[in-house]
């Protein structure tokens, strides 16, 4: 099991990835650091290599499946995950590391925002999608993560080894950050530094379709993690539905005795009956989302003693 690995997704980063990799080594020189390229039409793999990274592939185009890959294929005490693309300098590094092995953070976030992120990106889009994250999801979950969509954070093994990838693209970063909080695991914010591109790197991302992807990620997260809050907020507006057209047919049979509007009388009564199915369903998966929780801290001690055994282990070889 290695101390500190640092792990890169890459795709098509050869005018960068050589520099990032020499700045992990001067920052972190005890840590291994793991490239993952994921199908560069470029020399990012062979220039990776050069510098005294490990190269390792993953052939399913796509952030997410990048991610999972390496969750799944390395072991280390402290991950320290962070861009190809030379954006964000590595003069934290150490601070979130230490964040993971000695402060007990199961997620420690590289937060742009609070520094140099709307000076240096020059994509507006970009700008407004970061803050209007960041304040969707601190309001749903009630958190207080100071940057979602950032691409820099350190893991504890715990949180690698618990953490369902399901998301393939850049939504990823979504699907992580609502994980930590659901499950009430130790998340910190270090203020870093950020960077746009140098002139001829490319960004992958597309403001609008990733954009899309990466808000249905989140109300799909909501639906799963919130369920009786998702099903409660469209039993109540069911509910006020069949009230608001239901009181003028009231009024209206009270003064005359006569119910003239029989379609509007059926149309209240199936969207009241709508709202109570709606309730109970949020109802019975919020029972199922308790025993997951439950489930959840099992499988985090699980995770926990094997880490320590696994350490123990280690020592003893040595």
């Amino acid at each position: 099991m290695d101390k500190i690995a640092v792990l890169i997704p890459c795709y098509n980063e050869e005018q960068t990835i050589g520099k990032v990799i020499a700045d992990a080594k001067a920052a972190l020189p005890e840590a291994v650091i793991y490239v993952y390229d994921n199908n560069s039409k470029d020399r990012t793999a062979e220039i990776s290599e050069a510098a005294g990274a490990v190269v390792r592939h993953e052939y399913k185009q796509g952030k997410g499946n990048v991610i999972r890959r390496m969750f799944r294929e390395v072991d280390a005490e402290c991950y320290l995950m962070i861009d190809g693309d030379d954006t964000y300098p590595l003069d934290c590094a150490r601070e979130m590391a230490d964040r993971v092995l000695t402060h007990n953070a199961d997620m420690v976030v590289g937060d742009r925002l609070s520094s140099t992120y709307f000076t240096e990106n020059k994509r507006p889009f970009h700008n407004f999608g970061n803050s209007l994250m960041r304040w969707s999801i601190n309001s749903l979950f009630k958190s207080d993560i100071k940057d979602i969509m950032t691409g820099y954070r350190a893991f504890s093994y715990e949180f690698v080894k618990t953490f369902p990838v399901f998301s393939q693209g850049f939504e990823i970063e979504t699907e992580m950050t609502i994980h930590a909080v659901n499950y009430k695991m130790q998340v910190e914010n270090v203020i870093v530094e950020y960077r746009d591109r140098p002139d001829g790197s490319v960004s992958k991302l597309n403001t609008l379709p990733d954009g899309m992807r990466v808000i249905r990620k989140m109300l799909v997260l909501y639906k799963n993690y919130k369920p009786f809050n998702f099903f409660g907020l469209f039993a109540l507006l069911l509910f006020l539905v069949a009230i608001g057209f239901m009181v003028p047919i009231v009024i209206e049979f009270v003064e005359t005795g006569l119910v003239p509007r029989f379609p509007t009388l059926i149309a209240c009564g199936f969207s009241g009956l709508a709202g109570v199915m709606s309730f109970f369903a949020g109802l019975m998966l919020n029972v199922i989302d308790s025993k997951d929780r439950k489930d959840f801290e099992y499988r985090y001690t699980r995770v926990h003693d094997h880490k320590n055994s696994m350490i123990r282990r280690d020592r003893e070889n040595k």
